[in-house]
């Protein structure tokens, strides 16, 4: 759609109504509606702002009532057809009386997938589609992940020093980052819906993991473990500031897995104790957009199976040095620089007196 698309500027707004929700619609969608009466005057809005809460083109006919026939929605997503936690969408449009419905981008989703337009367009509606579609794309990256590949969109993040350490020889690792840094941590896990961690980062430095009561509920907390070997008393086992998903592998002793049970901690045990399986797991859950903040061995592991697509590295202004200390990756198992991973869409920024560093993986040269 072209830039003079007369439509941009109502769908621009669409797009800001659907960003309010961001972190909160998993396993749905972010999605922005608004409704243009018949003469063109904006008569009503909406965002999808939960799952299982009216979805975005509903709130806004409610708002517009009777002035919305004959006039014109503008919406991110196309329409739903089908019945979920809430009715179709597309059946609210056409009672409402719309004679135009403008699209950003057709619903992926097998159980949509056209069938919104078709029913639309069946029952006479004019409909527009593609207006914005990159951004409307953007905006929606993780749902759209999820549903492409049956994983969730994975964040890797780490914060070190400027000579690449993650923590000093002895361990110490709190804090290396600022202030500023902190608090935009805790801004992103607030857009995550799962916060993973392998037990070496619980024993080492018994994190809480959450976004600070930057999002209600908090974003679920997962350790993957293979045998369980974690200490009894740790504040992810408290479930008053979130839940707390523990993975394991076949090889955790029955011992520990009763020991946890017994803390009301909820378990998961797979085949295969990995990043990959965790992903598809997690997916299955609903979480279109997981945040690893692992050690150095997990966050190899994530990055070889394909469970990372962005990277987000805080740079403190310190050097810690010593040749033994933690960097954030262990072993690629590169043998030549020119193999080295490549990454794309840099974008550099201040946090305080850090510099964040982000980039979207693409994967081995």
């Amino acid at each position: 759609m072209s830039p003079g698309c007369p439509w941009r500027r109502w769908m621009a707004r669409a797009l800001q109504l659907a960003a309010l929700a961001e972190g909160r619609t998993s396993p749905n969608p972010l999605v922005g509606a608004l409704v243009l009466d018949a003469d063109g005057t904006l008569v009503g809005e909406g965002f999808h702002a939960r799952a299982g809460e009216a979805h975005a083109e509903v709130g806004a006919l409610a708002q517009a009532g009777e002035r919305a026939r004959g006039g014109t929605l503008v919406v991110t997503l196309e329409p739903c057809c089908h019945h979920g936690r809430t009715p179709p969408c597309s059946e609210a449009v056409l009672a409402a009386g719309i004679a135009r419905v403008v699209l950003a981008m057709a619903d992926p989703n097998p159980r949509v997938a056209g069938g919104g337009i078709t029913r639309l367009r069946d029952g006479g509606l004019e409909v527009i589609e593609g207006v914005m579609e990159a951004e409307a794309r953007r905006l929606n990256r993780p749902f759209l992940h999820r549903i492409a590949t049956g994983r969730p969109l994975g964040i890797l993040k780490w914060a070190m020093s400027l000579d690449g350490r993650t923590a000093l020889p002895n361990g110490v690792s709190q804090w290396i980052s600022g202030p500023g840094a902190r608090d935009w941590v805790h801004h992103l896990r607030a857009r995550c819906d799962a916060v993973i961690v392998g037990g070496g980062t619980v024993r080492a430095d018994d994190p809480l993991l959450t976004s600070r009561g930057r999002r209600t509920p908090e974003p679920l907390r997962v350790v993957l473990s293979r045998g369980l070997d974690l200490p009894a008393a740790a504040q992810l086992w408290d479930p008053a500031p979130a839940a707390t998903l523990l993975v394991h592998g076949p090889e955790a002793p029955q011992d520990r897995r009763d020991r946890f049970d017994r803390l009301g901690v909820e378990r998961l045990a797979l085949e295969a104790c990995e990043p990959a399986a965790l992903a598809i797991a997690l997916a299955r859950r609903g979480c279109n957009r997981v945040l690893w903040e692992c050690g150095p061995v997990l966050a190899a592991a994530a990055l070889h199976q394909g469970c990372v697509q962005q990277l987000a590295a805080v740079i403190a202004p310190t050097l810690l040095g010593g040749l033994p200390a933690r960097t954030p990756l262990a072993d690629l198992g590169l043998e030549n620089l020119e193999d080295g991973w490549a990454l794309s869409e840099a974008a550099t920024g201040w946090l305080g007196r850090d510099l964040l560093w982000q980039g979207a993986v693409v994967g081995p040269t």
